[in-house]
C-alpha cells in the first residue's frame, strides 16, 4: 500500500528531484502520467478512453462500444457483451506529456483487475454518470483507489442525457464518497442542448460543434453571474485549504489562474480535494479539458513517494540510473507470445537484458520490450523508470513478482488478490480433452490470480472458483475460444457425510476364504455406536478382548480394516463420521488367520454392521458474514431464512450498513453472490468459512 504524503508543498508539486537523477531524466519522468480510468459499468469509461486516443492522434477513428470497434475492449467477449472485462493499457501523448492509461473494468466481478491496475498507477480519473450519480461499483473502485493512495479527479459524463444534473452528481460524490469535490466547470446548456462548459479556472467558455471541433471564447452573458459566483466559491474553498493561496487571497481578494491551478494540483495530490469536470464523451465534448486537468493536477512518478520493498527495508527512487526495479502486474497470452506487463519504478531495462525474478529466484531474459496499445504493440529497445510496458521472454514470472537487477535484489509488495466466493464444477465434454482442459484452466489461473482451480479430493471433481458467476462464465468461455475445449459446467457436488443415529451391539462377522492355497479366516464380534457428543475426531476404536483370543497384531489390523470401511457409507457411499467401534471378542485359525484376513474381516464386517444400524446424512455448513446496506437488511434476512440459514447475529457496520452472521448449508450458497448483489444493488458483500456438519433434511416421501 502507498500513502501519498509530502513534507513540503514544493515537493508535492514536483519541484524537487530524486537523488542522482539528471536534469534531462527528471524532465522526462516529470512528463509521464500513469493513470487509470475508473467507473461503474456503463458510466462511459471506455468511451472516454476512446475519445482520448482519438484526440491525441493515437487512433484515427472514434471507436464505439455499441459497434464493437473500441481499441481497449478488444477481446471478443468484451465486444459481444458490451462491457470491459480485462484491464487494457494504452499509451498516448498530450501537451508534451506521455500518458500511460489503463481502462479498467466496471463490473464488480472483475474488481481484481482494478486492484492490480491501481497497484501500479500514480493517478486516476473517476467517471460518473450525470443521471445516475454515484453508483455501487463507483463506490467500490473509489475505495480501492483510497486504499492504494491514488489521487483522483472526477469527470461527470453524459451531460447530454435527459435528467443530467452536474450539481446533483457533485452532491452525491460529497455525500457517498466523502471527499471535498470542487467543480471547475459550469455546463453551457442542459440535456440535449448541452454544448460546452465554462472553465472557472481559465474564466473562458469552451464549446464544441457537432463534429467535435473545440471553440474557445468569452463566458456567455447569460452565465456571467453564475460563473462569477462559482469562481468566487472555488477561490474561497481553495484558500481555506492551501496556505500559499490563502496568502494571495488575503492580499488581493482573488486568486490568479496560475495560483489556483498550482493549489488545486497540491490539494489533489494530497487527497484533500477532488477536482470535478464534466462533459459528454459520446458527443466528443469535454475531453480536451479533461486531458489538460490530468496533466495539470495528477502526479508524475516524481510526485509520489519512492517505492519501498515489502519489508520496508529498501527504497528505490524513480531514477533511470538506480538498479532496475519493476513489478509484474499482469500476465497475458498473445499471438506474439507470453506477455508480462511491468511497471518500472527505478532503473533502465534494455532489450536482451537478464533480470532476476525474486519470487522464483530464477534469472529471466527479456527478449523484447513492447509499448502497448491494448492488443497492439510497438517494439522498443529500452524502458525507463516511470514506464509501463510489456515484455516477451520471461517464462515463469507470475503476477505480483518483482523483476530487478540480479546484483541488487529487492522484493516489492505484490497486489493482493480477492478470495473467490463462487465455485462451479468444470469437466471436459469429451474425455480426450481432459488434459487439455486442465492445462487451459491452469493458464487462466496464472493470468488471473483471483481464479482458483482445484480438484476436490472427496468428489473427484475439478472446480473453478472466482469472484462471481459472470467472472466464471467469462473464464469458461475463454477456455472454449482460446483452447478449443468444450467444457461442461455444473454445480459441484456437496461433500456429504454419513453418521450413526443408533448402532448395534454384539454384531458377529465370520470371514472364511479357501481358494486352493493358504486360506483366510477371521472371526469378529463388534459393538458399533455413535461417538458421544463433544468427542473430538471422527472415529474411535477400542478392544476389550481378553485371553489372547485375538492377538495384538491382529487387533491393529482390525482397527485398520474399520478405517477402510468408513471411507464409504451405506446410504450413498459418503465417508462415515462419528463412529465408535469396540472389538469385544473373536477367534482365530492356527493356519489360515493373518493380519490380512482380520483387516478384510473388519472392513466387510463393519460395512454389514452399518447397514444394520440406523444412519443419517450430514451436510456441510458455512459460517457466513454478510455486510449489507441497512435499507436492504430485511430482504437479506428473509433470503437467508429461505436458504435454511440460522441467523446468529445482526449488528451495525460502518456507515449505513449492517453485518449479519449466519450458519447456512453450503449447498444453499451456490448462486448466492449473484442473488445478494441483485437484492442490494451491488452493494452487499459476504465472506464464508467452513463451520462443520449438521443433519441434512430427509427427502420427502
Amino acid at each position: 500500500m502507498r500513502t501519498h504524503t509530502t513534507t513540503t508543498r514544493s515537493t508535492t508539486r514536483g519541484t524537487t528531484t530524486a537523488t542522482g537523477t539528471t536534469a534531462a531524466a527528471t524532465a522526462g519522468i516529470a512528463a509521464v502520467r500513469n493513470l487509470g480510468i475508473l467507473a461503474h459499468v456503463d458510466a462511459g469509461k471506455t468511451t472516454v478512453t476512446e475519445r482520448i486516443l482519438y484526440l491525441t492522434g493515437t487512433t484515427h477513428k472514434r471507436g464505439e462500444v455499441h459497434d464493437g470497434t473500441t481499441v481497449t475492449d478488444f477481446d471478443p467477449q468484451e465486444r459481444d457483451r458490451g462491457i470491459t472485462i480485462f484491464a487494457a493499457a494504452v499509451s498516448c501523448a498530450w501537451a508534451g506529456h506521455r500518458i500511460n492509461l489503463i481502462d479498467t473494468p466496471g463490473h464488480v466481478d472483475f474488481a481484481d483487475e482494478v486492484e492490480r491496475s491501481l497497484r501500479v498507477l500514480d493517478g486516476a480519473v473517476a467517471v460518473f454518470d450525470a443521471v445516475a450519480g454515484v453508483e455501487p461499483q463507483s463506490e467500490s473502485v473509489w475505495r480501492q483507489a483510497e486504499r492504494h493512495g491514488v489521487p483522483r479527479i472526477a469527470f461527470v459524463n453524459k451531460l447530454d442525457r435527459a435528467g443530467a444534473d452536474l450539481d446533483a452528481a457533485v452532491a452525491a460524490i460529497r455525500e457517498r464518497l466523502h471527499p471535498r469535490p470542487l467543480a471547475v466547470h459550469v455546463p453551457i446548456g442542459a440535456e440535449e442542448s448541452f454544448t460546452g462548459v465554462v472553465d472557472l479556472v481559465g474564466q473562458r467558455a469552451l464549446t464544441w460543434d457537432e463534429d467535435g471541433t473545440l471553440h474557445e471564447g468569452p463566458v456567455p452573458a447569460s452565465l456571467e453571474a453564475v460563473a462569477a459566483e462559482r469562481r468566487r466559491a472555488l477561490e474561497e474553498a481553495v484558500a481555506e485549504l492551501h496556505p500559499e493561496a490563502l496568502e494571495e487571497f488575503c492580499a488581493r481578494a482573488t486568486l490568479g489562474a496560475d495560483t489556483l491551478t498550482a493549489a488545486l494540483r497540491d490539494l489533489t495530490r494530497t487527497g484533500e480535494v477532488v477536482v470535478v469536470l464534466c462533459g459528454s464523451a459520446y458527443r466528443n465534448r469535454g475531453i480536451e479539458p479533461l486531458l489538460d486537468a490530468a496533466v495539470a493536477y495528477l502526479p508524475s512518478p516524481l510526485d509520489v513517494p519512492p517505492t519501498r520493498s515489502a519489508d520496508r527495508a529498501q527504497q528505490r527512487d524513480p531514477d533511470p540510473e538506480q538498479p532496475l526495479t519493476a513489478l509484474a502486474f499482469k500476465v497475458t497470452s498473445a499471438p506474439t507470445g507470453r506477455l508480462t506487463h511491468l511497471r518500472l519504478y527505478a532503473g533502465t531495462l534494455h532489450k536482451g537484458a537478464t533480470v532476476l525474478d525474486t519470487a522464483t529466484g530464477r534469472r529471466e531474459r527479456v527478449a523484447r520490450i513492447l509499448t502497448v496499445l491494448a492488443d497492439r504493440h510497438t517494439e522498443t529497445d529500452t524502458a525507463r523508470a516511470g514506464d509501463i510496458v510489456a515484455v516477451v521472454g520471461p517464462k515463469h514470472t507470475r503476477v505480483g513478482a518483482t523483476l530487478c537487477d540480479a546484483d541488487h535484489p529487492i522484493v516489492l509488495e505484490a497486489p493482493v488478490s480477492a478470495e473467490p466466493v463462487v465455485t462451479v464444477a468444470v469437466e471436459a465434454r469429451r474425455a480426450a480433452d481432459t488434459d487439455k482442459l486442465a492445462a487451459a484452466l491452469a493458464r487462466l489461473a496464472e493470468e488471473d490470480p483471483s481464479l482458483r482451480v482445484a480438484t476436490d479430493p472427496e468428489t473427484g471433481q475439478r472446480t473453478l472458483s472466482g469472484l462471481g458467476e459472470l467472472h466464471l462464465e467469462v473464464a469458461v468461455e475463454k477456455v472454449r475460444r482460446d483452447a478449443g475445449v468444450e467444457a461442461v459446467v455444473g454445480r459441484p457436488r456437496v461433500a456429504l457425510r454419513e453418521a450413526l443415529t443408533e448402532g448395534v451391539t454384539g454384531f458377529t462377522y465370520r470371514h472364511a476364504k479357501q481358494d486352493g492355497g493358504a486360506g483366510q479366516f477371521a472371526h469378529l464380534v463388534l459393538d458399533v455406536h455413535p461417538l458421544p457428543a463433544g468427542t473430538e475426531g471422527e472415529f474411535a476404536f477400542t478392544s476389550t478382548v481378553t485371553g489372547g483370543r485375538v492377538p495384538r497384531e491382529y487387533v491393529q489390523a482390525v482397527e485398520a480394516g474399520c478405517r477402510d470401511a468408513l471411507a464409504e457409507g451405506p446410504l450413498g457411499g459418503h465417508p462415515v463420521t462419528g463412529v465408535a467401534v469396540t472389538l469385544t471378542d473373536g477367534a482365530t485359525h492356527p493356519k489360515d488367520s493373518s493380519e490380512l484376513a482380520f483387516r478384510t474381516a473388519a472392513r466387510l464386517g463393519l460395512r454389514e454392521a452399518l447397514r444394520a444400524s440406523r444412519m443419517h446424512l450430514l451436510e456441510p455448513l458455512a459460517e457466513v458474514s454478510v455486510t449489507v446496506p441497512e435499507d436492504a437488511l430485511g430482504t437479506v434476512l428473509g433470503d437467508l431464512a429461505a436458504r435454511r440459514g440460522h441467523v446468529r447475529s445482526t449488528e451495525p457496520g460502518h456507515g449505513a450498513t449492517a453485518r449479519v452472521g449466519a450458519l447456512v448449508p453450503l449447498a444453499e450458497l451456490f448462486g448466492y453472490a449473484g442473488r445478494l448483489r441483485g437484492r442490494t444493488q451491488g452493494r452487499g458483500t459476504f465472506t464464508t468459512r467452513p463451520a462443520g456438519y449438521a443433519p441434512a433434511p430427509t427427502p420427502a416421501g
